[in-house]
Order: C-alpha cells, then sequence, then structure tokens
C-alpha cells in the first residue's frame, strides 16, 4: 500500500512536466485567457470589395478590382510585417490567373488598439451570380520586442454587390424660347444594382461651384421648380420627371445646360452623390401672321397680295408661300419663293390666279400656306384661311386686253415682213406680177 502511495504522488509531480517535455508551448499552470500565449491579437471587422477610403461596387465580369480586409489589432503590443492571402470561390481569382495566389501585405506598423487594413486585388468571372459569398483568410504578422511570425485565420462572408449607373437624359431637348416649355428628363440606371432613394437637385444658382461658363445662361431662365424625389430605380430600368421651363427673348439658338445634383443609396447602403449635366437646345421662335389678303388688278392680271409678319425672335429659313383652293373653288394652286421671314419685318407675297376649267369671278375660299425651315432646320408650316372676292368684270376686261394686245402683236408681225420684203427689193416684183395677171384676165 505505501509503495502504492508513493507511486501515486510521483505521477502527480511528473504530469506538469510532460508538455515542456514534449516542447509544447504554453504557459502552464495558469487558466486559459489570462497570460495564455495563444490569446487573439488582432480580430476580424470587416470584408468587401473597395479600399480603406470605402467600399465599391463591383459586377460580374469586373478586372483587377480591390478587396479589402478591415482588422483591429486588440492586443497589447504593436505589430507589424502584416501580410495576407485569400481563399475566396472559384468565381473569383488572382488578376494573375486561376492558379495564381490572392494576396497582399501591409509596410505600416498597427498600433494597439487601432484598426488596419489589407488590399487585394481580385478578378470576377462573368459567370458569378450577384449575391453573398463566403471566404477564409490567413493573416501573418510579428510583433514588437519579439521574434517569429504570428497566424490567424478568419472565416468571413462578403457580398458581390453589382454596379448601379446613373443618367440623365431628356427625351425632349429642345426647346424655344418666348415659350413655356414643358419637357421630360428620364433617369437611368444602366447597371446592375438598384439605386434607392433618388433625390435630383437643379443646381441653377450662379454660385454653384458646378456651374460651368458654358451655362451663364441659366442666369435669367425660369424653372417651375428645381427639386424632385423620384424613388427608386431598379436596375437596367428608368424613371421620369416633368420640369415647365420658360425662356426670355434675349436667349435664342444656343444650347442650354442643366447642372443636377443626384443623391441616392447605392447596394452598400451608403449614400452617393454625383454631378449629371442635362443638355437642351434653345430655338429661337419664329411666330408668322398673315394679313392684308386682297385681290387687286396687277399688270391687267387678278392678283392676290398680302403680307407675312413674324411675331417672334428669330428668322424664318427658305420661305415659300402657297394659294391653295378651298370647297368648291377653281383657282389653281400656285407657289411663290418669298426666302427668309425676318422678326418685326412684314414680307409682301403676290401670287397671280390662275384657273383650272375657265374662269370664275365671285368669292372664292383660299388657304394661305407659309412654309419655313427654323434655326435647327425643321420643317414648319402655318396657314391662314380667308376668302376672296375675284372681279367678273376684270376678268373680261382682262380677256379682251388679251384680244386686242394679240391683233397689235399681228398687225406688228406683217409691218415686219413687209418691210423686210420691201428691203430685199421683192415688192416691185410682187407689183408687176400682179399687173400682168390683171391684164389677162381683161382680155
Amino acid at each position: 500500500m505505501r509503495t502504492l502511495h508513493i507511486a501515486i504522488i510521483a505521477v502527480l509531480a511528473i504530469t506538469p512536466l510532460v508538455p515542456i517535455a514534449l516542447g509544447v508551448p504554453g504557459t502552464y499552470g495558469i487558466a486559459d485567457g489570462v497570460l495564455r500565449d495563444s490569446v487573439v491579437s488582432i480580430k476580424f471587422l470587416d470584408a468587401y470589395f473597395g479600399t480603406s477610403a470605402g467600399k465599391i461596387e463591383v459586377a460580374p465580369g469586373d478586372k483587377n478590382v480591390p478587396f479589402t480586409i478591415s482588422m483591429a489589432n486588440v492586443g497589447t503590443q504593436d505589430i507589424t510585417g502584416i501580410s495576407g492571402q485569400l481563399i475566396l470561390p472559384a468565381q473569383f481569382s488572382s488578376p494573375e490567373g486561376r492558379i495564381g495566389q490572392i494576396i497582399a501585405d501591409n509596410s505600416q506598423k498597427a498600433v494597439a488598439g487601432d484598426s488596419f487594413y489589407l488590399t487585394f486585388f481580385v478578378d470576377v468571372s462573368e459567370n458569378a451570380v450577384i449575391k453573398t459569398y463566403s471566404g477564409n483568410a490567413k493573416v501573418e504578422y510579428s510583433r514588437l520586442r519579439e521574434s517569429g511570425d504570428r497566424q490567424d485565420f478568419f472565416d468571413f462572408r462578403f457580398k458581390l454587390t453589382g454596379d448601379s449607373t446613373v443618367n440623365l437624359v431628356p427625351i425632349t431637348p429642345y426647346i424655344t424660347s418666348l415659350t413655356n416649355n414643358q419637357v421630360v428628363v428620364q433617369v437611368s440606371n444602366g447597371g446592375s444594382a438598384p439605386l434607392s432613394n433618388v433625390d435630383i437637385i437643379l443646381k441653377n444658382d450662379q454660385t454653384s461651384s458646378s456651374t460651368t461658363s458654358k451655362s451663364k445662361n441659366l442666369e435669367n431662365v425660369i424653372f417651375d421648380q428645381t427639386h424632385w424625389d423620384v424613388g427608386s430605380i431598379l436596375p437596367n430600368s428608368s424613371v421620369e420627371f416633368r420640369i415647365n421651363i420658360f425662356v426670355p427673348e434675349s436667349i435664342k439658338n444656343e444650347p442650354l445646360h442643366l447642372p443636377m445634383e443626384v443623391s441616392y443609396y447605392n447596394s452598400h447602403g451608403e449614400e452617393q452623390t454625383v454631378t449629371r449635366v442635362t443638355d437642351f437646345y434653345i430655338n429661337g421662335l419664329v411666330d408668322p401672321y398673315v394679313y392684308g389678303v386682297k385681290v387687286i388688278d396687277l399688270s391687267g392680271k387678278q392678283t392676290v397680295i398680302g403680307e407675312i409678319l413674324n411675331q417672334g425672335n428669330s428668322d424664318g429659313l427658305f420661305g415659300f408661300v402657297t394659294l391653295k383652293p378651298r370647297g368648291d373653288s377653281n383657282i389653281q394652286e400656285s407657289t411663290q419663293y418669298i426666302d427668309e421671314i425676318e422678326p418685326d419685318s412684314p414680307v409682301p407675297f403676290n401670287i397671280p390666279i390662275e384657273f383650272v376649267g375657265g374662269e370664275r369671278g365671285g368669292e372664292h375660299d383660299i388657304t394661305i400656306e407659309v412654309r419655313y425651315k427654323d434655326s435647327i432646320r425643321n420643317d414648319e408650316i402655318f396657314t391662314h384661311d380667308t376668302t376672296i372676292n375675284v372681279d367678273a368684270l376684270s376678268l373680261i376686261g382682262t380677256s379682251d386686253s388679251d384680244s386686242s394686245a394679240g391683233g397689235i402683236v399681228v398687225i406688228i408681225i406683217i409691218i415686219g415682213i413687209i418691210a423686210f420684203l420691201y428691203k430685199k427689193g421683192k415688192i416691185p416684183m410682187i407689183s408687176k406680177k400682179l399687173s400682168i395677171i390683171s391684164k389677162k384676165l381683161e382680155r
């Protein structure tokens, strides 16, 4: 029995020395978590696409994009010589190729209590799905005033978000001065991630940092509103908002640049603010007005006359005036070229009346059609309906005068022939032959 007691005491005395004999590191005989060497010195915080400056949106097919792990030095000593390696799903690979390692290092010292980052670069497969993935990281580092390297391993989850693209396009890009223009602007998201809580502000003040010299004409343009809340925009979709714009007379035939500040929340839940410029073109106003239409006798011809007044602020180019019959009128359609229609300068026109199927006096319903091009070479048409009175007596007088004129022309031609024959000496010969013929008839 005594021998048994001695054996038990010997075992109890030797047991704590076994790890030392086997070379197992550690602080022995002390409770875990007090002075144990295996206490973790760094703590994993987050893993995301982006850099230490912030997160970014990444879509399938993107190449050489930054992927960052943020950690904190929770130990009591500063650490240095920090490096790491990522193990990610098959949809993510090193820019150096499928067999390349995804590694990164940080040459700076991580002070105890501070956070630090490791930024890797990865390629994303075009076949990757937008969802949450799992990954693993190995981090190596060394403590100051301590030899040897340490390693820590972390499992983490990260999200392939897709990317969002904001663009503003005017559906009605042309507006007209001296007019209240209702325009439609389309806000589109051409990316693969949604835009949330989209808010748009028109920066039309001249002190705005986004206002450039190209948009100085904003000063006198009037807008009915400058703020729009358009809500959320799904990937590859768009929404529209409307705005009323009045452009004063002094601004015409030039572009109008509207700087708009777009705020939204991206797929990371972070607020983003970008500036987009929506471009319009201010077309000058051509506003023709036809007046003074009547029929006069011009050089013995019944003629429709009148004037065109441009009440706008821009020239009407390549102008034509056409006289068209309406109803049962048999007036033949006729056109006259009048060139430019300048503002505040009446342009006269005169179109002789021709008939189809015989002349007819009395009232005729007609249309005066004015065709021209504006400053952007768009074809424009203005019509003016009216009734004219064709004088039947004038038509008869015109016919008589035409007959008299025809007779006069015939007489002039005969006189010319006689003069020609006389000059050639043919007239005496004709007289001699006539006298011989008359003597034979007398016999």
